[in-house]
């Protein structure tokens, strides 16, 4: 309601006026009877690729309010780096949260988490989280954790090998890329890890939602993996597609116990859906459609319209990973299948906009490629599609 008003709110009231002159203005009289299409009106941010520090993550919240975002997925793990303290596991941060250089041949210039031995990376102490979450929470955006699994994982695996099929030894990744080396499977170890790891996560996010990740996750390893062969013979599993699904539904019965609902991209949808898993449909949109038709919640973030990372112009653009996203094509989503019966229709949770930040190194980066993109997202999450134009 209050960013209502400041929108009726002529332009000038937001100049800074240095002469101390009275400024008056007026708005319309009006009654707004207003409320959301969407309960998931998101956006995501990695600071696993490039950190982003505590008061940029502030800001960015802060821009968020003013077009009437309300979740924040907040993208702490992966290959390229682990951004979350761990107080059971301080390796994950004093190892895994650096790495030798940037890796992704940006201006050095653009640069500056550097450690005192000239590693780059950096990570939120549990006290830099809380803040964070609060600070978010009060002004009624939910942050939303994702702690990446089994896939994307090199970080962890360079602070502690023996979770991997191989047990190492492992690096942090510098570079992008997709990896072979993830937890292993068939190690009850990994699972002891990841529960403690998620209990402490728990701790610091209220969020209904914790998100897995799942994406991304070759099966090479578990292939030649005795203890994964072996994990998938006990437990009556066809391949290694179906481990994958056993794997997210063990981490889904944890999170469940705790009261939490997982969620993670589409890919956890492969060898079947853990039972009460969220979807979020980035492969296109068949992987939410899928899902929604088997009972199941989504939130739609489809490549074609909502990865803002990709180039937003064509010609004199800074770098970025690829693809071409013009803003008239993100204002065009239309999130609800027309397929779906108007019960799946129900699942769709909401719209999600994603910057990953391979190519994004800091805070002004970070704001050039959301905006005005996520300008034209937010209506489509909130607008009734009637009323878009």
């Amino acid at each position: 309601g209050v960013q209502t008003l400041l929108q009726l709110l002529p332009p000038q009231v937001f100049s800074q006026d240095h002469t101390n002159k009275r400024i008056s203005w007026t708005v319309p009289c009006v009654q707004i009877e207003d409320k959301p299409r969407f309960r998931w009106r998101g956006l995501h941010i990695d600071p696993a690729r490039h950190f982003q520090k505590k008061e940029d993550v502030l800001r960015f919240i802060d821009t968020m309010v003013l077009h009437k975002f309300n979740v924040l997925h907040f993208h702490l793990t992966d290959d390229q780096g682990w951004r979350i303290e761990i107080k059971q596991y301080p390796k994950l941060t004093e190892v895994g949260a650096w790495r030798k250089e940037d890796g992704f041949g940006l201006d050095p210039k653009a640069l500056s988490f550097f450690d005192e031995k000239g590693r780059y990376g950096g990570f939120y102490t549990q006290k830099d989280i809380q803040e964070i979450v609060a600070y978010a929470a009060a002004r009624y955006i939910t942050v939303v954790p994702e702690i990446e699994m089994p896939g994307h994982a090199l970080a962890a695996l360079a602070a502690f090998p023996e979770l991997s099929c191989t047990v190492g030894p492992f690096e942090v990744a510098c570079g992008g890329g997709i990896f072979k080396d993830v937890y292993c499977a068939g190690n009850d170890q990994v699972f002891e890890f990841l529960d403690n790891v998620l209990a402490e996560v728990i701790e610091l996010f209220p969020s209904k939602y914790i998100h897995v990740g799942g994406d991304e996750c070759p099966k090479d390893r578990w292939k030649n993996c005795p203890k994964c062969r072996q994990r998938i013979k006990d437990e009556g599993l066809k391949d290694e597609h179906e481990l994958q699904s056993w794997f997210i539904s063990r981490i889904e019965r944890f999170l469940n116990s705790k009261g939490k609902t997982i969620i993670g991209w589409d890919e956890i949808l492969e060898g079947g859906l853990a039972p009460n898993a969220a979807v979020m449909s980035w492969r296109g949109m068949s992987g939410g459609i899928a899902a929604a038709k088997a009972g199941h919640d989504v939130v739609m973030t489809p490549t074609s319209h909502c990865y803002l990372d990709y180039y937003q112009a064509k010609g004199n653009e800074p770098k970025a990973i690829g693809g071409f996203l013009p803003i008239e094509t993100v204002y065009s989503l239309e999130p609800v299948p027309e397929e779906l019966t108007e019960d799946q229709k129900k699942h769709i949770l909401g719209v999600q906009g994603n910057l990953w930040s391979e190519y994004i190194p800091n805070l002004s980066h970070l704001e050039y490629m959301a905006y005005p993109r996520a300008c034209a997202l937010s209506e489509v999450a909130w607008t009734p599609a009637e009323k878009r134009d």
